[in-house]
């Protein structure tokens, strides 16, 4: 399965055999609304009146820098803390007064915070065994857990004699055990090595899709949330900046700090010379060239914007293009050889340098080129975005 089917399986109707996702659907009820949450702590805003809607059995996640408000408002929704304004509904339920231990939610925390005196099976256990559920109920709910965690075999081992990865798939069957609407998870494989934290995150979505509960996850790992998410919503400053499919968030950036947050990006300065419906022309003076992106956008003539290229879309060769715009040419001041790809830093008669990842289809691809070769650089007409902000 492909990340983009991922993205389109939950939840959805279907019309001629596509799967329209809950999301895309008119007058489709979101499962959780958030309707114009605020938080202030004294006169600090963490959460500047945020409005989304999130739909049953997505994987939403909520991406953001250290300080952007993100667990903030993750800690609102699970009842820890209390919005200054706004409300949040969860199955059409207003959760104002509502204590944590009474809202449909649970929450994994990125400590995992297991009890290192029980066992596996008894971490899981322990919320249904506070809540007093017979015996036999518990374990049969128990195994099931830990055969869908894959941990069947582990459910006498302490916590200490468990490796990280299967520390994170206790604490996530803990938090799933009670059977929650909706469950909130706060960097929760930020914990992992990086090879341990990729093959978690395809076990997390397996484990989402077969439960159908509704996720929120929390994380800064721009690779992360384009893995595991249906939806991103991309905060800065308390403020979600977009909402959309990974995808759409990576290809189709609305502003100059998304289009840096997500990804590698190559941003160039200019103005707009040009506006048509369906193309634009851009004169940039630091790249000594025009540009001509396939797509028109609103603004006033000579407006300054900047012209955003992902690395990957730009081809690098020695011989000058045939095509008539969209290339320019400076020399190889840097190169990294990371195995998959290769990464060219190239710079401009202006000083700007430009970013290039080539992927190394064949051995010994990157030698191909090598410091201070002059270079020409180009891009296709639909490889770009125009950014107004």
């Amino acid at each position: 399965m492909t990340l983009s089917q991922h993205s389109e399986l939950h939840t959805s109707s279907k019309t001629n055999s596509v799967e329209i996702p809950l999301w895309k659907q008119e007058g489709a009820e979101p499962f959780l609304k958030i309707e114009n949450v605020t938080k202030k702590f004294g006169e600090f805003t963490a959460v500047d009146n945020i409005s989304l809607d999130i739909y049953k059995n997505e994987l939403f996640c909520l991406l953001g820098g250290s300080g952007s408000g993100k667990s903030t408002l993750l800690r609102i929704l699970a009842g820890f803390e209390s919005a200054s304004s706004g409300r949040i509904l969860i199955d059409g339920i207003d959760m104002a007064g509502v204590q944590p231990w009474n809202r449909p939610v649970n929450m994994m925390f990125q400590s995992y915070a297991l009890f290192p005196h029980l066992t596996v099976a008894d971490n899981i256990a322990f919320g249904l065994k506070r809540e007093g559920v017979a015996r036999s109920e518990v374990k049969q709910r128990v195994d099931q857990m830990l055969d869908m965690v894959q941990l069947g075999h582990l459910g006498k081992r302490k916590p200490n004699q468990l490796s990280g990865g299967q520390r994170q798939r206790v604490a996530l069957a803990r938090s799933l055990i009670k059977r929650p609407k909706l469950l909130l998870l706060d960097e929760p494989l930020g914990a992992l090595d990086k090879k341990l934290r990729e093959e978690t995150q395809f076990e997390l979505i397996n484990i989402q899709e077969q439960l159908g509960v509704t996720f929120v996850v929390v994380t800064h790992d721009q690779e992360e949330a384009m893995t595991l998410a249906t939806r991103i919503g991309v905060m800065n400053n308390g403020v979600i900046v977009q909402t959309a499919e990974p995808h759409l968030v990576y290809e189709y950036p609305n502003s100059r700090f998304v289009a840096e947050f997500v990804g590698s990006v190559n941003l160039f300065e200019g103005q707009i010379i040009e506006d048509l419906p369906d193309s634009v022309r851009i004169r940039s003076k630091e790249a000594g060239a025009e540009f001509f992106v396939n797509h028109g956008i609103s603004c006033a003539p000579n407006q300054t914007v900047h012209m955003a290229i992902r690395p990957e879309k730009i081809k690098i060769s020695r011989n000058k293009p045939e095509q008539a715009n969209n290339w320019i040419e400076g020399v190889i001041e840097d190169i990294a050889y990371m195995g998959s790809l290769s990464v060219f830093k190239v710079r401009l008669a202006s000083g700007k340098d430009v970013r290039v990842t080539q992927p190394n289809f064949v051995r010994d691809m990157g030698a191909r080129f090598t410091w201070h070769d002059k270079v020409y650089l180009s891009w296709q007409i639909d490889s770009s975005v125009v950014l107004t902000s």
